[in-house]
């Protein structure tokens, strides 16, 4: 489902869209033990874990057009190493997108 909104940032060692489709948002749920609403909660909310930031980029870069073997490495190399005040907020900005959709920005944006 390539029309689900999505979410472009730099990451790693370039800008990268992401993308949580319904099927990836259900794999999300399995991977974080949590479902979507939960999840979103928890991590809107700054109590999360570290897999549910990890898990929600990898399935992010996934429904964005990676394969799943480039996630996992993307993760590897620039996720899981890196401080939180790095990944946390691109973890939030998937969810966010997924959860509102675009919201439009002041100014036009």
């Amino acid at each position: 489902m390539r029309d689900a909104p999505s979410h472009v940032a730099f990451f790693g060692d370039g800008d990268r869209e992401f993308r949580l489709t319904p099927e990836l948002i259900v794999e999300l749920e399995r991977k974080t033990g949590a479902g979507i609403g939960a999840l979103c909660k928890r991590l809107f909310a700054g109590q999360f874990a570290h897999a549910d930031v990890l898990e929600t980029i990898r399935l992010g870069l996934i429904g964005g057009g990676e394969k799943p073997e480039v996630a996992a490495s993307l993760i590897a190399a620039y996720a899981a190493p890196r401080p939180l005040i790095e990944t946390y907020p691109l973890a939030v900005s998937v969810l966010e997108v997924a959860w509102f959709g675009h919201v439009q920005k002041e100014g036009g944006e």
